[in-house]
């Protein structure tokens, strides 16, 4: 057991294939608690919701493990299952996005600024978690999900693209988008404050 504990995603998904169930536990154990942390983040708020979405998305895994394609990283493709369970999950119920995604909000404010949008010179720099959360989930989904994958779930662009299924150029087009999106969505509810 201590072997396979040491193997790559990819390698246990080989092996899955093969049958050997101690590879799907591993995988579980492996991504649990980065996928639920994921659906908080992009607005699933309940925990039984969570759970329910965690144990469709490694059923599914489990079924279309043969359809992995090895060309792709294990973790993109766990990924765009959980998106778009997520995403079904919101289409089935007709809710909204609501999660508790940033306990570390502040700290995103200086991770997607640039030369262009200099979000803490432009924005009181003691905006609470509570503030940007409400712009964060104000904004479209197609702005929220690429912010949400660069920036809390530090993928990179090539990862995004493949999660997301959109050309890696439209990813950096999105994202520079949704930071500016940002900004006049925390400019306005700064100026209702």
């Amino acid at each position: 057991m201590t072997d396979i504990l040491n193997k790559t995603d990819e390698e246990l998904s080989v092996l899955l294939v093969a049958s050997d169930y101690n590879a799907m536990s591993v995988l579980i154990d492996r991504y649990q608690k980065p996928l639920a942390r994921y659906l908080r983040r992009i607005g699933v708020h309940k925990e039984e919701d969570i759970q329910d979405l965690l144990q469709d998305i490694f059923i599914k895994i489990y079924k279309n493990i043969n359809s992995f394609n090895k060309d792709l990283s294990f973790s993109s493709w766990i990924y765009r299952i959980s998106h778009n369970e997520a995403i079904s999950f919101f289409r089935h119920n007709k809710a909204r996005p609501e999660g508790n995604m940033l306990d570390d909000s502040e700290d995103l404010l200086f991770k997607i600024e640039d030369e262009n949008i200099n979000l803490a010179e432009e924005i009181d720099q003691t905006i609470n978690a509570e503030f940007l959360q409400k712009a964060i989930l104000e904004l479209d989904q197609k702005y929220r999900d690429v912010l949400v994958l660069r920036y809390f779930e530090d993928r990179d662009y090539e990862n995004i693209s493949d999660i997301l299924q959109i050309p890696k150029g439209s990813v950096a087009t999105l994202i520079y988008r949704a930071k500016d999106k940002l900004k006049e969505k925390l400019k306005n509810l700064w100026k209702k404050k």
